[in-house]
This record gives structure tokens, C-alpha cells and sequence, in this order.
């Protein structure tokens, strides 16, 4: 059973006057998870709302990672794009720096990067993508950890290139017997009740395990456990699960500060 665990959300998903989700929800969130994942600019952020993220997550002990994507405005980078490998390393590395740079105007720092959406799931078997973001990664600060699903070839691309690698689980998601994400749009890929995300996260961190849609158990080992911001119903469903975690005596804390 694990002692200690953190709790990440995607977070800073809008774009200008546009929000993502009800307003504040970004603001109460950051009252509940110990790592903010912060975008970048490519599938959501600008400038403004990276810099007000940072400062929030700073002021309240909240460790700051960088959200990385596709350059995908308009799919909100949940979009498979085939981006050549240089390509992508050299976006991967203006997105790290980015954020980077506004994170120190309000005193913060950038520990981790998490890739997102159609990046994050085609980077789990995808090796010349998966190097390529880790070239990116490693090119900017070699300090920096990646986080990603378990097994997954850009945490062993991580790994081999001397970088931290985390892996994380998600308790709003639904599993696949493979041990990937159902995709989006189709059943069972979001978990939306409280008390269900609240029960899985108790028994990743407990057991390492987690029900696949199809009723078989999958193995998760987890030092992370995201929630997504743009889930229905996210901050309840966070809170209830931070509640949970620490009543089954897990202790709540940043993996990459």
C-alpha cells in the first residue's frame, strides 16, 4: 500500500475571454490537488492565465508542471496529428520554456512535464513520438520528470535519457484490459460519481489495481493520480477523492516540486 500519493489536474484550459468549465472551478481545484498541470499554449493557455495558474499553485504549496500537446487550438490537441519527430521536440521545448519563463515572474518553478490528450495516449506505444518529447524535455532541463502511463515508451525513453519518469493513474477515466484509456466518446470513458472516482483511487493507491470496463482487474502502479478539469462535476469529484485517499491513510503530496 502506498503511504503517500499526488494528486495532479489539468489545469489553465482556457484561451483569452474563453473559459473551460464553470468559473472559478481552476481556482478550488488548486485548494485540493498538490501538482497543477498547466497548458502550455498549444491546446489551450495564454500567457495570462499560465502566469495567474502559477501564482495560485506557488501561494498555496501546489508543485507546477508543464501540459505539453499537439499545436491544436481548435481540437483542444485531442487530435492525432502526425508531427515529424524534430518538429515535435523543438514544440515540446518551446512549450516547457514558455512556461518556464512566466512561472519565474511570479516566483514559481516548473518541475515536471505531462503531455496531454492525443499526445499523451499515442506516446504510450509510439517510440519515435515518445523520443521526441523526451528530446524535447531533456534538451530544455535535464531535471525535469515525465509523467506518463505506466509501461508506457516515453517513461522508458525518460528513463534512458537520465530523467525522472512518474507514473500516474487516473480516477476519472476508464481503463481498457490493456491498461490504456477507453477513448473519449465512447462507454465507460469517464467516471463521473464521487464516490466511484473516490473508491478507485483508494484501491490504486492501496492495491495497485484498478476495474477495466470490462470487468477484469489491471495493475497500476501509480505515484500520481490525475483528474481532469474538464470532467463533469471535477471539483466535488477531486474533493471526495483527496477525502478518501487521507482517510484510508494516504498522505498528499507533490512527486516532482
Amino acid at each position: 500500500m502506498a503511504t503517500h500519493i499526488d494528486l495532479n489536474c489539468d489545469l489553465g484550459e482556457g484561451y483569452g475571454a474563453w473559459t473551460l468549465g464553470e468559473p472559478g472551478t481552476d481556482d478550488a481545484l488548486l485548494e485540493v490537488v498538490t501538482s497543477a498541470n498547466v497548458a502550455c499554449g498549444f491546446h489551450a493557455g495564454d500567457p495570462a492565465i499560465m502566469a495567474a495558474r502559477c501564482s495560485t499553485a506557488l501561494e498555496r504549496g501546489v508543485a507546477v508542471g508543464a501540459h505539453v500537446g499537439y499545436r491544436d487550438l481548435v481540437g483542444f490537441g485531442r487530435r492525432r496529428l502526425d508531427v515529424p519527430p524534430d518538429v515535435l521536440a523543438a514544440e515540446v521545448a518551446y512549450q516547457v520554456g514558455a512556461l518556464q519563463a512566466v512561472a519565474r515572474t511570479v516566483g514559481a518553478r516548473v518541475g515536471y512535464v505531462k503531455p496531454h490528450g492525443a499526445l499523451y495516449n499515442r506516446i504510450v506505444h509510439d517510440e519515435e513520438q515518445a523520443l521526441a518529447v523526451v528530446t524535447g524535455v531533456a534538451g530544455v532541463d535535464p531535471r525535469l520528470a515525465v509523467v506518463g502511463l505506466p509501461g508506457s515508451a516515453v517513461l522508458r525513453h525518460a528513463r534512458a535519457a537520465g530523467l525522472r519518469s512518474v507514473a500516474e493513474a487516473f480516477v476519472d477515466r476508464g481503463y481498457l484490459a490493456d491498461g490504456t484509456l477507453v477513448p473519449r466518446g465512447q462507454p465507460g470513458a469517464l467516471v463521473t460519481d464521487p464516490a466511484e472516482a473516490a473508491a478507485r483511487a483508494v484501491r490504486m493507491a492501496r492495491d495497485g489495481a484498478v476495474r477495466s470496463v470490462d470487468g477484469g482487474d489491471v495493475a497500476v502502479e501509480a505515484e500520481s493520480l490525475c483528474v481532469h478539469s474538464d470532467t463533469p462535476g471535477a471539483l466535488p469529484l477531486a474533493r471526495a477523492v483527496r477525502e478518501a485517499l487521507v482517510a484510508a491513510g494516504v498522505e498528499l503530496r507533490p512527486v516532482a516540486a
